[in-house]
């Protein structure tokens, strides 16, 4: 069957409030907003992929019905994030109009609305002060500190959890049958353990493994660029044990082979560090140690080669001491 242009995770999100993976609780509170026509200004943090900007327009739509489109601004603000489109775009060719509908009110979406400037949400919050009475604002971001107090206090704040396993496999299985994909239970797992609570991101890996054809946990780590947890356990194992040589022949393949970044190989290490088996919390604490430090060297622009290469030194040596 052929894949369809369209990004699966516009053609599946959300258009409804009930249709929202998990976050009950925060539906609940959502839907007697609107049942009582009473909507504060709210902010909605949590990870990425979680459900933010989809439970924020089916709020919307829900809200307004048909006509949600003409009383609803969505932003950017990580593209958009100057004093400029608070002060032009949300205050002079919105916050002074008047909303389509029953609502008394028209709604902005701010997107990502911690990647703002200090100045910006000072303006904000000027704005959701004077324009309260025909405007109510949904901030969404990563990091609620990152927000300034006044806006905190001004809205009502919303935690998205992540989302459980059974959850976002579940909704990768609708979209599957839906999509007459043919997907393997490992391949689920393999997904899982990529994305975590991200379903956003779990979407996009299973439609691009989907166009190499029936998606198998091989076809999952091609699309996704990583390499398959069992290879880079492998060169921790051959380091612990003492074989530096061969645990760089397999990094180099990492890099070479798979074309792997310093910064993705080493958190492709993470992940296996910390499901070792067998060895000690000491031995966990000290490779622990010595990731971040040669992780905090590559982020700062060191090169990926002699750094992993004196990763894997580092590692052989602790693995002969017997730690």
């Amino acid at each position: 069957m052929p894949i369809e242009e369209i990004m699966w995770t516009e053609k599946y999100r959300p258009r409804r409030l009930d249709d929202i993976v998990n976050q009950k609780s925060i539906i609940t509170a959502l839907k007697r907003f609107i049942a009582e026509k009473n909507v504060p200004h709210m902010l909605f943090a949590g990870p990425a992929g979680v459900g933010k900007t989809a439970t924020a327009l089916a709020f919307a739509y829900e809200l307004y019905g048909e006509n949600w489109r003409q009383n609803t601004l969505e932003l950017n603000a990580s593209d958009e994030r100057g004093i400029n489109v608070v002060r032009e775009r949300i205050k002079e060719y919105f916050a002074k109009t008047l909303p389509i509908g029953e609502a008394p009110f028209r709604l902005v979406i701010l997107d990502e609305s911690d990647a703002m400037t200090a100045d910006a949400q000072t303006a904000l919050r000027r704005i959701m002060e004077i324009y309260a009475r025909n405007v109510r604002f949904i901030l969404t971001c990563n990091y609620s500190y990152k927000i300034i107090e006044p806006i905190q206090s001004r809205t009502v704040i919303f935690r998205f959890n992540p989302l459980k396993k059974e959850d976002v496999i579940g909704r990768l299985k609708f979209i599957a049958e839906n999509e007459g994909v043919s997907v393997s239970e490992d391949a689920y797992e393999a997904i899982w353990d990529l994305c975590g609570g991200d379903l956003r991101k779990a979407i996009n890996i299973l439609q691009s493994a989907a166009a190499l054809g029936n998606v198998t946990s091989d076809t999952v780590y091609r699309v996704a660029g990583v390499a398959r947890p069992k290879e880079i356990r492998l060169m921790l194992e051959k380091a612990l044990k003492g074989d530096f040589n061969g645990a760089r022949t397999d990094l180099y393949k990492l890099m070479f082979t798979y074309g792997l970044s310093g910064i993705d190989i080493v958190s492709q290490m993470y992940r296996e560090i910390m499901r070792l088996e067998g060895g000690s919390e000491r031995l966990k604490m000290k490779l622990l140690e010595i990731l971040g430090d040669y992780e905090f060297r590559l982020v700062e622009g060191a090169n990926d080669d002699i750094q992993l290469t004196a990763l894997l030194a580092r590692i052989a040596l602790l693995g002969s001491k017997g730690v």
